[in-house]
């Protein structure tokens, strides 16, 4: 027999039989002890990868919330910030409407005060026009007492003297 390249007897099928089997045992024996940690390890890993990923979803949808709320409060600080300037305010014109109703009442004191103390310069101008006339008739009556005039030279010199004075003042 000549010998062939490629040569199909029992041995070379028992060969290829059992490297068959073997490379499928070994193929178990690596799914087992390297794949399987692989898929393991590849499963985790995207579990993990998706948590990560729902969470940052969380977080994401948190910060929202936060933004909005922030942005609510930054309304709401304006809000009340007005409403603080108009209480202000407010107060502001309370006060000033105080400061000016004590302002008219002062007026109307010194205004009254003014006014008492005219009266009691009035009065006393009056008394001292009554004084004069008191002493201009004193002086009229020694004038008379000197003169021993006759009672019409009398009554025209106090009808004069009435005219000097004023009848106005004679009768207040």
């Amino acid at each position: 027999m000549e010998p062939r390249i490629f040569d199909l007897d029992l041995q070379l099928i028992a060969d290829a039989g059992l490297m068959m089997i073997s490379i499928f045992v070994l193929f178990l024996f690596a799914s087992y002890f390297l794949f399987n940690p692989a898929r393991e390890f590849l499963k985790k890993r995207q579990e993990k990868i998706k948590g990560e990923l729902d969470s940052a979803a969380q977080d994401m949808e948190d910060a929202a919330a936060l933004k909005t709320e922030y942005e609510d409060k930054l309304k709401n600080i304006e809000k009340e910030a007005d409403e603080i300037l108009s209480d202000a305010r407010k107060r502001a014109l309370a006060n000033e409407n105080k400061i000016v109703a004590d302002a008219k009442e002062e007026a109307a004191r010194i205004i009254e005060r003014a006014r008492v103390e005219a009266e009691l310069e009035k009065k006393k101008a009056a008394d001292d026009v009554k004084r004069e006339m008191v002493v201009i008739a004193s002086m009229m009556a020694g004038k008379i007492v000197k003169a021993s005039i006759d009672t019409n030279v009398q009554e025209s010199l106090v009808n004069e003297t009435l005219k000097e004075i004023g009848e106005s003042t004679w009768l207040s």
